[in-house]
């Protein structure tokens, strides 16, 4: 039986919704690594929408995270609320704005940012049943607040942007400098991190990093 690997969306475009780049590549590697990928976001408004032609908001235009990440998921996903770790091997999460926006709201409210409770609470259920997850770009920041105050200080990384790895250090977590072709591994928490296109110039860049982290997070599966 493959193994199964959750891969939560956060809409669809770089500025408002998961890095398309990022999640088919994700997608692809999984598929490679023999595993099928489940995909999920929440059934929620988007924080705002950007015109991703001109880099600007669009004002009084609505769209739902979930509807928007069908796009890239070709419409086979679930709602994230229906989703439990036991259906799931392993978990992992794209980058793009939406997982600081849509996810979380770390893009607007830093450290005093909330997580959005469906993606908290699948978080936290795989890591007490210590099944293994994995998260690039931005979207490794989350896992710093989703893990505030608790027991867990995760090893992560967003490659070396000094504002958001003082974020991290900030809400209790520990960040290391890596390179966009690396991960960090934290073991103790079966936690896989790659900076993708926080630090990539281009797509081969990413992938390369994106797919040594799936390639890990699959064979702890």
């Amino acid at each position: 039986m493959k193994k199964k690997i959750g891969v939560v969306l956060s809409g669809c475009g770089v500025y408002d919704g998961s890095e398309i780049h990022e999640s088919v590549i994700i997608l692809l590697a999984i598929d490679r690594e023999g595993a099928e990928a489940v995909c999920m976001a929440p059934n929620a408004d988007q924080m705002h929408v950007v015109n991703h032609l001109t880099g600007e908001e669009s004002a009084g235009e609505k769209r739902n995270v979930l509807v928007e990440a069908a796009r890239i998921a070709r419409g086979d996903i679930k709602d994230i609320s229906t989703v439990t770790a036991d259906d799931i091997d392993a978990l992992i999460f794209p980058g793009g704005f939406g997982a600081a926006k849509n996810l979380c709201t770390m893009a607007v409210k830093g450290e005093d940012a909330e997580v959005h409770p469906e993606v908290s609470r699948l978080v936290k259920e795989i890591q007490a049943k210590q099944k293994p997850q994995a998260a690039v770009c931005i979207a490794p920041a989350m896992y710093a607040k989703i893990f505030e105050g608790e027991s867990v200080s995760p090893i992560l990384t967003i490659g070396n942007d000094k504002d958001w790895s003082q974020k991290i250090e900030n809400l209790g977590s520990k960040h290391q400098v890596c390179a966009v072709g690396d991960f960090i591994m934290d073991k103790e928490n079966k936690i896989v991190t790659s900076p993708a296109y926080m630090l990539g110039q281009n797509i081969s860049e990413v992938a390369e990093g994106i797919e040594k982290t799936v390639k890990e997070l699959v064979a702890m599966a």
